[in-house]
């Protein structure tokens, strides 16, 4: 293939690197990022594949970032996808809704930046249905912000599509940060010999000592061995004496100055409106640039910048050629000159309302209380549209146009709130500490309040800063603001139970809890109490869970408030129950942050009922959680996944996802004990279904030992079953007796059904064999009766321990029944483990029963599960936030692994009656163990 172009010179590799890339999406998509300082060739080699790609017969979709239009939302994505508009109709309304939402192209709804997210992505697999798609987003680090959340989103699901993505941008600014999406390729300047060639065939007259010094001045950068020769030509080398201790990106700035600065008058002043416009209409520049000079309204007045390179014009349209071109005529005007120059395209753009405004905000040359009302409410437009980031710099800029401190304050406060929406934890501190400067109303110290006791929720555990919290409740209570105070009181709980600070902060957080008038049953307050003390209060806040229905009442933020203070006392049923609520809300309302969280909570609420499915809730939270940047939930999802893992029979105590989750914990202030006790007991019960004692109770021993970072005072409840396991088969029954009858006292008398079937196990296990009998009867009829893993654990316990007590017959029918159930839960070890024992009694002949969901992926597994359920593809997409193909694909991949032919034969093979990833889990009999049949 001919290389195009001198500026492709040295570049033979990269490209044939990337056309082969490209060959092969026809198989899998791919994504690549092309990193290099400004002038490299990036967009010159993006522009060599994408003509490789259109001959190839790909559809061939651009996007340009500019610093112009970086505040701008959906201006990238809008240039993307022009082509692309008129499939629209085709798309789920929900979708179409919400991708003109974006454009301010339909009726004006509320924009779910997920939906439309989701609606980019089937159009782009529409057109990838006729032929393959070659994305290109040139700049990409100058697109606005929501344009690259959207395309980080399609870039994540891809893999399967023929669909390749070919993005380049800045080092250090690297908008996809998930290296397992995206592969960086990094371009360097030319060597010696590629630079000397490109300078020859450029300027073959250049005298010795001028062409040493442009060598040396250009460092092998392409666009400098094209440019300084065009500047020394016309005899503006003086610059090039000056420039050896500057950036490279500083040289061209002076370079294309320099050529600048030749222009008359009216051509520099199009060119200056053009470096300042985010837009790509030369009427449009051309009317403000005829507002500051009337000879400037023409287009042959811009003849001479066209001469020059530093404007191009192609019918209606023009471009810059390059961005430091506009970085640099920016850079020269005078902080006047931009004024006058966005007054003027404010007065031409009047009818399109937020670039106008955002005009006229850049005007202004101090506070201006009209242009920062216009402004705030375009942040009002644009978050409604979801463009939070957008939203966020438009009221910091009102706040700074705003003459009013009171106003001031609301609108800085206003973009902290965003900031918070979005997970920006450096600038929400920015702009608080702005605030707690300020002289502020009641309504405003609240809302500061609320900012600097929630927003870093749970990353401390610091005694002092929890009762600082608390304080903070406490004056919300005074000032009859509830709603504040149980904010304050809820994040004070986190912070208690990602790391225990001592009974004395429990306490104040309770008292102040019961201070707040509220009902007794607000599912607000029992949350609280649940994460700030739910043993204690363990019984006052079940008895009024009890009342509560399912759904509490048609109102799913209720449900999820219940469903934390079940989880915390260890009702994992009652917690199951009451997240399903919140997750099929927002699921629907596609909040994947808030549905990530709640499903990580309701994925260990089913684990502690023995319901070990990761593609129920585990697999789905990890992957959400990652997604959304939040990386504390991503580590407890991971840990439930690695769990999981473990029960299905793989022990591996360096497993990754424990490894990345320990590190996540300890890189928390005061390491999170409650992260790393769930690695405890992943490791544990791992070590334990591979029958390895010793390594079992090491691990899970950690979580009782007080002055370790994996102490958890609640969670303790939880592993004591497994830890008397591994107990008495490694000869330490005294110890693991004197820590059963510590959480014992603890527990208090009437527990949670968790604790129950913690406790019933353990004193069974640890019995004297006088009372054994009774204890395994008592906990096999007990809290553990309704959940097959439970029961199946203390069959296995009590067969072995008849089988010791020379009651081989008896011992049969509980070691049978436990393999069985075991081996229908897909744990294979734990069944191998029964059958040992069943084999110590004379019994042989057992096989294991083919488990065809263990031929499946998580992802597989769910989608199977789905259409087993009935769903069409496009259902299942919109409810996984896949493309309808994407489904397709993977059903394609599934029907041979599962030895069908069609969705219809699913259910049978699957064993599915009713299976639900978003509904309740009904962990209580079901006709397969341990799984959930709901």
């Amino acid at each position: 293939m001919t290389i195009p172009g001198p500026r492709l010179v040295g570049r033979d590799e990269e490209l044939q690197a990337l056309t082969e890339r490209l060959d092969a999406i026809a198989h899998r998509g791919v994504v690549t990022g092309l990193v290099g300082e400004p002038g490299v060739g990036k967009s010159a080699l993006q522009a060599a594949v994408a003509d490789h790609a259109r001959a190839a017969g790909f559809r061939v979709l651009t996007a340009r970032g500019a610093r112009s239009e970086a505040d701008l939302p959906f201006a990238g994505l809008h240039q993307l996808l022009r082509p692309l508009l008129t499939r629209v109709d085709r798309l789920p309304g929900r979708q179409r809704e919400a991708l003109l939402a974006c454009f301010a192209m339909g009726d004006p709804v509320e924009a779910n930046p997920f939906f439309a997210s989701l609606a980019v992505l089937e159009l782009l697999v529409d057109a990838a249905a006729e032929a393959p798609v070659l994305v290109c987003l040139d700049d990409l680090h100058q697109l606005d912000r929501p344009s690259v959340d959207a395309m980080a989103f399609v870039a994540r699901r891809i893999a399967d599509e023929p669909i390749a993505l070919l993005c380049t941008t800045r080092p250090g600014l690297l908008p996809f940060v998930d290296d397992r999406t995206i592969t960086w390729v990094e371009l360097r300047g030319l060597d010696e010999a590629a630079s000397a060639a490109l300078l020859t065939a450029l300027a073959p007259h250049l005298a010795p000592r001028v062409r040493d010094r442009v060598l040396r001045t250009a460092g092998g950068n392409p666009l400098a061995l094209v440019e300084f020769p065009v500047a020394v030509g016309s005899g503006r080398d003086t610059w090039l004496e000056s420039v050896d201790d500057l950036p490279m990106t500083a040289r061209l700035e002076r370079a294309f100055v320099a050529r600048a600065d030749e222009l008359d008058t009216p051509a520099r002043l199009i060119v200056d409106v053009a470096a300042l416009d985010d837009g790509d209409a030369v009427d449009e520049v051309l009317a403000a640039a005829g507002l500051l000079h009337p000879a400037a309204g023409d287009l042959a007045a811009a003849q001479p910048a066209l001469d020059l390179g530093l404007l191009a014009v192609q019918g209606e349209t023009y471009r810059i050629p390059h961005p430091l071109v506009a970085s640099a005529l920016r850079q020269a005007m005078s902080p006047a000159a931009r004024r006058d120059v966005h007054a003027a395209l404010a007065r031409v753009l009047s009818t399109d309302h937020d670039r106008a405004v955002w005009h006229r905000a850049s005007s202004a040359a101090g506070p201006d209380e009209q242009v920062a009302a216009e402004l705030e409410q375009a942040a009002h437009d644009a978050h409604r549209r979801g463009a939070v980031a957008t939203a966020l710099t438009w009221l910091e800029r009102a706040a700074a146009l705003s003459p009013d401190p009171d106003r001031r304050a609301a609108r800085l406060l206003g973009a902290a709130e965003l900031g918070y929406e979005l997970g920006r934890f450096a600038q929400v501190g920015r702009i608080t500490d702005q605030v707690t400067r300020m002289t502020l109303k009641t309504r405003e110290r609240s809302r500061l309040t609320w900012l600097e006791g929630v927003f870093h929720d749970g990353s401390s555990s610091e005694p002092a800063e929890i009762s600082h919290l608390v304080a903070l409740a406490r004056r919300a209570t005074a000032d009859d603001d509830t709603d504040l105070a149980l904010q304050l009181l809820t994040g004070a709980g986190r912070r208690v139970w990602w790391r225990d600070p001592g009974g004395a902060v429990r306490r104040d957080i309770v008292d102040a809890t019961h201070a707040v008038p509220v009902p007794a049953n607000d599912p607000r307050r029992l949350a609280a109490l649940g994460l700030a003390e739910s043993v204690e209060s363990g019984p006052e806040i079940l008895g009024h869970l009890a009342g509560w229905s399912l759904d509490a009442g048609g109102r799913p933020d209720l449900a999820g408030m219940l469903g934390i203070a079940a989880f915390c006392v260890g009702d994992f049923a009652r917690a199951v129950t009451f997240l399903s609520a919140p997750v099929q809300q927002l699921r629907a309302q596609g909040r994947l942050g808030l549905l990530a969280e709640a499903l990580a909570i309701r994925a260990w609420a089913e684990i502690n009922l023995g319901v070990f499915d990761v593609s129920s809730s585990a697999d789905e939270a990890m992957r959400l959680a990652e997604e959304t940047g939040q990386a504390v939930w991503a580590a407890t999802a991971r840990v439930a996944v690695a769990m999981i893992e473990g029960v299905g029979g793989g022990w591996d105590v360096r497993h990754p996802l424990l490894t990345e989750a320990e590190d996540t914990a300890q890189r928390m202030p005061n390491a999170s004990s409650s992260l790393l006790a769930g690695v405890q007991l992943a490791r544990g019960v791992a070590a334990l279904g591979a029958e390895r004692p010793e390594p079992a109770f090491d691990e899970l021993h950690r979580v009782f030992v007080r002055t370790d970072p994996a102490h958890q005072r609640v969670q303790q409840l939880w592993t004591i079953s497994y830890l008397t396991d591994a107990a008495v088969h490694t000869g330490r029954r005294d110890e693991a007796q004197a820590l059963l009858a510590t959480m014992e006292k603890l527990a208090g008398d009437a527990p949670a059904v968790g604790p129950a079937i913690a406790l019933e196990y353990s004193r069974a296990v640890l019995a004297d064999p006088a009372a054994a009998d009774e204890l395994f009867r008592v906990a096999l009829d007990g809290a553990g009766r309704p959940y097959p893993w439970h029961r199946a654990r203390l069959q296995l316990a009590h067969g072995s321990w008849l089988r010791r007590e020379r009651r081989t017959v008896e011992s049969r029918g509980p070691l049978r029944a436990a393999r069985n159930t075991f081996d229908a839960a897909g744990a294979p070890t734990w069944a191998q483990r029964a059958d040992r024992e069943l084999r110590a009694t004379g019994e042989r002949g057992w096989r294991p029963a083919h488990n065809p969901r263990g031929l499946l992926s998580p992802q597989e597994s769910q989608i199977a599960a789905l259409a087993a359920q009935g769903l069409s593809n496009r259902e299942i997409g919109q409810r996984l936030f896949l493309s309808h193909r994407t489904v397709g694909s993977h059903l394609y991949r599934i029907f041979p692994k599962l030895g069908v032919t069609n969705r219809a034969q699913l259910p049978g093979v699957l064993d599915v009656q009713s299976f639900d990833t978003s509904g309740p889990s009904a962990p209580p009999g079901g006709p397969r163990a341990g799984r959930r049949d709901d």
